[in-house]
């Protein structure tokens, strides 16, 4: 992984999506945590115990309360997410409660203003894209709560103290959108399915703009898209009304800078029974494995970083704050590309737990995992 700007620290294995949209479109509803929360906990701190290396703050038997708050929601993305960051806290004997808005900026903003005023010693926020969540955040740290932001607005980092992570956006795009002028020899007619007005979302358009200015073969035909709590619905809709414009052969390739659109385009696709056009995407997840290892599905790539994993290490880099350790201003997170072609090889279905065996990395790094960490997880897992 890379660390921007912090020194000290390894880089990880897994770079920045705008999960989708990330749009705030983007990205995911909860799978462990629904839109009213959830919190996960290990136990109780023994205050009997003794350990050798963990701060004094975890060790003397004093409860850590976290606030996970993301702004998009309804997709698996999401969903697994949330699971990371709340696994890893409770690992860590963390009390870890978990908040999606699911695209309602309201309820999301609303989410901030209760953890201000709440007993939480840590907030992680995911999805952030205005100034109101500035000036939140910027409560939160006045408040005495230590932040970290996923895929957040970059106005973040003027407030100190607070951490700004995310995947590495451009890789994501660069990956998926490279394969895409190789597969066509610089030749093709696409279509752009993408939101604007989150900050993943404008990193990963930035290397698209690059990739149209440098290859004039390749020739953009539509670009659409909605982040809401139904995207991929509403995607498909619009995917199956604008293919009745585009008779069979017109159309080379979609590429989908988040997996809700892709989700919705291959649906459309496959209904339309339309096996000419090729889906390259960002983003991954168990139900977006399901459709790559269809036989003839239309979605052929994703460059992509394991949710789950983004969420365990913004808790790593909450619980180091909370120790009074030293973190970077801004980290990313690594990206991979996946293809069909390797999903189809593989004997068994593959999932996100054995996508490591194909992936080199996947799904681990020792980022930001310090040893009185590994200390506390011992412990809780006794």
């Amino acid at each position: 992984m890379k660390e921007k700007r912090g020194a000290g620290e390894m880089k990880n294995v897994l770079k920045h999506a705008i999960a989708p949209l990330a749009l705030g479109l983007l990205l995911v509803g909860c799978g462990t945590a629904d839109d009213a929360g959830q919190t996960g906990q290990a136990g109780s701190n023994d205050s009997d115990v003794s350990f050798e290396h963990v701060p004094e703050r975890f060790a003397d038997g004093e409860e850590v309360k976290v606030k996970v708050i993301r702004k998009i929601g309804g997709d698996d993305h999401t969903a697994q997410f949330l699971a990371g960051a709340q696994e890893e806290g409770s690992a860590l004997g963390f009390d870890v409660e978990t908040f999606t808005a699911n695209g309602n900026t309201e309820a999301f903003h609303d989410a901030i203003a209760q953890a201000v005023n709440g007993d939480y010693d840590g907030v992680i926020i995911s999805h952030g894209d205005d100034q109101a969540t500035i000036e939140g955040v910027q409560e939160l740290v006045d408040s005495g709560k230590s932040v970290v932001a996923f895929d957040s607005d970059g106005g973040l980092l003027d407030i100190e103290g607070v951490t700004l992570t995310s995947q590495d956006d451009e890789e994501l795009a660069s990956l998926a959108l490279n394969q895409l002028v190789e597969d066509f020899d610089g030749e093709a007619n696409i279509v752009y399915l993408w939101v604007d007005g989150f900050p993943p979302m404008v990193r990963r358009n930035n290397v698209y703009q690059e990739v149209l200015d440098s290859n004039p073969g390749i020739n953009e035909l539509e670009r659409f898209g909605v982040a809401a709590e139904d995207t991929s619905v509403q995607t498909q809709n619009a995917v199956s009304a604008m293919l009745t414009k585009y008779p069979e052969g017109e159309i080379d390739a979609i590429f989908a800078t988040w997996d809700a659109f892709a989700i919705g385009a291959t649906r459309a696709l496959k209904e339309a029974g339309r096996e000419d056009i090729a889906i390259y995407g960002i983003d991954i997840s168990n139900a977006d494995l399901q459709e790559l290892q269809e036989e003839g599905n239309p979605w052929k790539y994703t460059a992509a970083v394991d949710p789950k994993l983004i969420g365990a290490v913004n808790v790593r880099i909450l619980a180091k704050k909370l120790a009074g350790e030293e973190t970077p201003q801004t980290y990313d997170l690594e990206a991979s590309l996946v293809s069909q072609d390797q999903l189809l090889g593989q004997e068994e279905s593959v999932n996100m737990v054995n996508l490591a065996d194909i992936i080199e990395g996947w799904g681990q790094t020792d980022a930001f995992e310090e040893d009185w960490m590994k200390e506390l997880k011992e412990h809780y897992q006794q």
